[in-house]
């Protein structure tokens, strides 16, 4: 094989790569469902992946791949109770959770005794695609 050929084929691999990532992909209206959990009290004050210091007081989330600044609306579906918030930090870290929520966030939803809660979260805005 050619070096000019090994340097088309890498480029090619990168571009997929770069395209089909999760932060990419995100497009306001898509759906995911999972565990959500939320912010130990510990954290709050501390500052988050966006620079925005976490307040439990307020609504906020944090998710491992979708954009910082995101709107999302999180749902608990046997309740139908729903809150629409910011994607401004990373995580959760914990296998099998897709959303990690504010203190306020949970209360609103009530799954602040329980501490989890299976969730569908729709997104409503991507910073820089049509939607934000």
């Amino acid at each position: 094989m050619t070096n000019t050929r090994k340097i088309l084929l890498t480029g090619l691999f990168l571009l997929i790569g770069v395209t089909s990532s999760p932060l990419m992909a995100a497009q306001p209206g898509q759906v995911m469902t999972g565990v959500a959990s939320y912010y130990h009290d510990s954290l709050h004050g501390n500052k988050t992946a966006s620079g925005k210091i976490y307040n439990k007081n307020k609504l906020s989330a944090a998710h491992k791949t979708l954009p910082l600044g995101t709107r999302v609306r999180v749902t608990e579906p046997k309740s139908g109770r729903s809150v629409v918030l910011e994607v401004n930090d990373r995580g959760p870290f914990v296998k099998g959770r897709i959303i990690d929520l504010s203190r306020r966030a949970a209360t609103e939803l009530g799954m602040l005794k329980k501490g989890l809660a299976k969730v569908k979260v729709e997104i409503l805005s991507v910073p820089g695609r049509s939607g934000a």
